[in-house]
């Protein structure tokens, strides 16, 4: 039996606000250096699924997706203990004003404001090394990072900085299709004092106490929600339990043997969520045949100038170049 698609009709409705939520995919062919963009509706995929559909219809060999394997099991509790978080205050992390050149989001427009980075095949394996090293995960590694290029930015006010990071769930609930939306996420709250264990720990704090399956219980239960309602809590802020600033997703390692090359798949390849009204900056990351590549969407709130964008991926790929040791 598949479940409902309880997460579709909250696209919807940012969509239907003015929002843009095409998943962002580039490919760089070779002896190129601009992407050619492809974009997903996360009313319909999440990233993964987004990206196995692209590279399906050119032709690449994918039987089946990635899995969960977090030992957390479906459960409503994680949600009862986090309900009464949708009723406190908001506490909103803004951009410096000096740095800001806000625009309009626009539901048929991709975000401007973005930039990428791919790392060659060495570097990728001296990152994948270092984090080793340092008994953590590569994801962790780069989400450190990220929010080292962020912090510039925030006024120091702001000592943190919340965060969305899905979670693929295929495996421990079921949709028509494994390119539908298997994603639900867990929050972190990165200090500006955090280090990159200290970034590991909440992490794998949140996916202990379940918030991922909290998280999916919450938009379970609202699936019989009026479309209104859905459009006045993203209004509102109040889409999550708490204020989120931006998304971070990394899709992981893909292609590491060649096995998915054909014409229509050489190159490198780039991946971001989409920058909406309830996260407004979001980051990806995917590993393709040994190269990892991050990439950066802005809602339009934030910045439309791709040089803003292209400032917090230099900052990010400094940040890691200083850290890889």
């Amino acid at each position: 039996m598949c479940a409902r698609d309880f997460i579709k009709p909250w696209f919807d409705a940012s969509e239907e606000l003015g929002d843009f939520i095409g998943i962002r995919f580039g490919r760089i062919p070779p002896e190129s250096t601009e992407p050619e963009w492809m974009f997903k509706s996360h009313a319909e995929y999440d990233g993964i699924g987004g990206l196995a559909d692209i590279l399906r219809s050119k032709g690449a060999g994918i039987e089946t997706l990635p899995e969960n394997t977090h030992p957390a099991m479906p459960s409503w509790k994680p949600f009862f203990a986090m309900a009464h978080e949708y009723l406190l205050p908001r506490q909103r992390v803004r951009i410096a004003e000096s740095r800001r050149s806000a625009g309009k989001a626009h539901p048929q427009k991709a975000p401007q404001a973005a930039a990428w980075h791919v790392f060659s095949r060495e570097e990728t394996a001296r990152i994948q090394k270092t984090s080793k090293k340092r008994d953590i995960t590569v994801n962790s590694f780069l989400f450190a990072h990220l929010n080292a290029a962020v912090f510039p930015d925030i006024p120091g006010e702001h000592d943190s900085i919340p965060w969305m990071i899905p979670v693929n769930l295929r495996g421990k609930t079921a949709r028509p299709k494994d390119t539908d939306n298997h994603a639900s996420f867990v929050r972190a709250e990165i200090s500006r004092s955090d280090d990159m264990q200290a970034v590991h720990r909440k992490i794998y704090a949140e996916l202990e106490k379940g918030a991922h399956w909290g998280n999916w219980k919450a938009y379970s239960a609202t699936r019989m929600l009026p479309q209104a309602a859905r459009k006045t809590l993203i209004r509102g802020d109040r889409i999550t339990s708490k204020w989120l600033f931006g998304a971070f997703s990394n899709l992981g390692e893909w292609n590491s043997g060649g096995e998915l090359s054909v014409s229509e798949t050489d190159g490198d390849w780039l991946f971001a969520p989409p920058a909406v009204s309830f996260f407004k900056a979001a980051a990806g990351c995917i590993t393709w045949n040994g190269k990892l590549s991050l990439c950066m969407n802005l809602h339009p709130e934030i910045s439309t100038d791709p040089l803003f964008a292209r400032s917090w991926i230099d900052r990010w790929v400094e940040s890691i170049e200083k850290n890889w040791h």
